[in-house]
C-alpha cells in the first residue's frame, strides 16, 4: 500500500481532507501541538463505513471470518477492524479492505460505493487525506448458504414446545 498524494484536478482524484491549504499547518499538525490518530482508529472507522454499504455481506478472508464467528459464539466483542488493513501517516492514510459480497451485487458498483463511503468517513472523522482504498473481494455469499445452514440446524436440534 502506498501513501502517495493525489493531485487535484485529475480525473478520479481522491478529494482532499478538510485541512488548511495555505501552509504546513493542518487540523492535525498545528503550532500548538500534533494530533496522532492510531491505525486501529482508522481501521474501525473504515470497517464500519464499508459494512454500511448494501451488498457487503462480511469482511475479512475465510480464516478471519471463521475466527470472528468463534469469537461471537464465545461472547467476545465483534472485531470492527476485521478485513481492514491501514497505513496511517501524519496527514494521509491508505486502506486495504477484504470483502465478501452478496450474490447478485455488481462488484464494480459495490467497490465504488464502498470506496466513496470509506473515504468520506475517514476524511470527515479523522481529517486525514485518504490516498487510496484498495478492495479485494474474497468470496460471494450465496442465498442457498443460509437456507442450507438453517436446514442443518433444524435437523440437528429438534424444536421443544
Amino acid at each position: 500500500m502506498s501513501t502517495r498524494p493525489t493531485g487535484s484536478g485529475q480525473a478520479g482524484a481522491v478529494p482532499r481532507a478538510r485541512t488548511q491549504e495555505d501552509g504546513p499547518v493542518s487540523a492535525l499538525v498545528t503550532d500548538r501541538g500534533t494530533t496522532t490518530i492510531e491505525d486501529v482508529v482508522v481501521a474501525k472507522i473504515a470497517g464500519l463505513a464499508a459494512r454500511e454499504v448494501s451488498g457487503v455481506y462480511a469482511m475479512g478472508g475465510g480464516a478471519a471470518r471463521a475466527f470472528g464467528s468463534v469469537r461471537g459464539i464465545v461472547g467476545g466483542d465483534r472485531n470492527l477492524a476485521q478485513g481492514v488493513s491501514v497505513e496511517v501517516g501524519e496527514r494521509q492514510a491508505a486502506i486495504d479492505l477484504d470483502l465478501v459480497t452478496e450474490y447478485g451485487t455488481a462488484i464494480p458498483d459495490l467497490a465504488g460505493a464502498v470506496r466513496k463511503n470509506v473515504i468520506q468517513a475517514v476524511e470527515r472523522m479523522c481529517g486525514l487525506e485518504v490516498t487510496e482504498v484498495n478492495i479485494r473481494v474474497d468470496d460471494v455469499h450465496l442465498p442457498d448458504q443460509d437456507r442450507d445452514r438453517g436446514m442443518e440446524d433444524v435437523e440437528q436440534e429438534p424444536r421443544v414446545r
